[in-house]
């Protein structure tokens, strides 16, 4: 079984060890650079991005988290965690995400979203204060669109997802993810 992070700092955390454990992962919550030893890939929960990133410079996260990147981990971003994949934050993929895009807190939305990859239907996702992606590079593929606004994305192993895949029943987000770490596995990653 893969062992999957998921960065602990704050945030939803614990919502996305009960999908991936329910898949058959065994999971490891990151909260300093010790934790992201001998992981297979990492989640980036939802949570508040400002705060995730200072506990990201506190514990010195950042380039370890880069490096195991450039090495071809496999990385799963959601909500906060696309932010934290952008261009401002850890720079790992080349978009530029736009915090709270569907307004606060009071305007949350709950939608069944069509994801490139991802047979069987629509994904519902939850939309929490939700980022948009405002921009990207040409290396990144949009999977998925809210009212012509990009909200998934993929570039080489990092996904980014602007919703909530964790907080519904329906967990083939997670499983297109352990896809891709065993993808790795199986042709040579660490």
């Amino acid at each position: 079984m893969p062992l999957i992070g998921v960065l602990a700092l704050q945030g939803d955390f614990e919502a996305h060890r009960r999908v991936l454990e329910r898949l058959g992962a065994d999971v490891r919550e990151v909260r300093v650079v010790g934790d992201l030893t001998g992981i297979d890939g990492l989640v980036i929960p939802g949570g508040e991005s400002t705060t995730i990133t200072l506990g990201v410079e506190r514990e010195g996260l950042a380039e370890p988290i880069r490096a195991l990147v450039e090495e071809g981990m496999p990385v799963l971003g959601s909500c906060a965690g696309l932010i934290m994949l952008d261009r401002a934050h850890l720079a790992l993929m080349d978009i530029r995400a736009e915090r709270n895009a569907f307004g606060r807190q009071v305007r949350s939305f709950e939608a069944d979203v069509e994801l490139a990859g991802i047979g069987g239907g629509p994904v519902h996702g939850v939309f929490i204060r939700a980022p948009v992606i405002a921009e990207h590079g040409p290396d990144v593929e949009i999977l998925g669109e809210v009212d012509g606004h990009p909200i998934a994305a993929r570039e080489g192993e990092l996904l980014a997802i602007a919703f909530h895949s964790e907080l519904g029943d329906d967990d083939r987000v997670h499983r297109m993810f352990l896809e891709r770490v065993a993808e790795r596995e199986l042709t040579g990653g660490r």
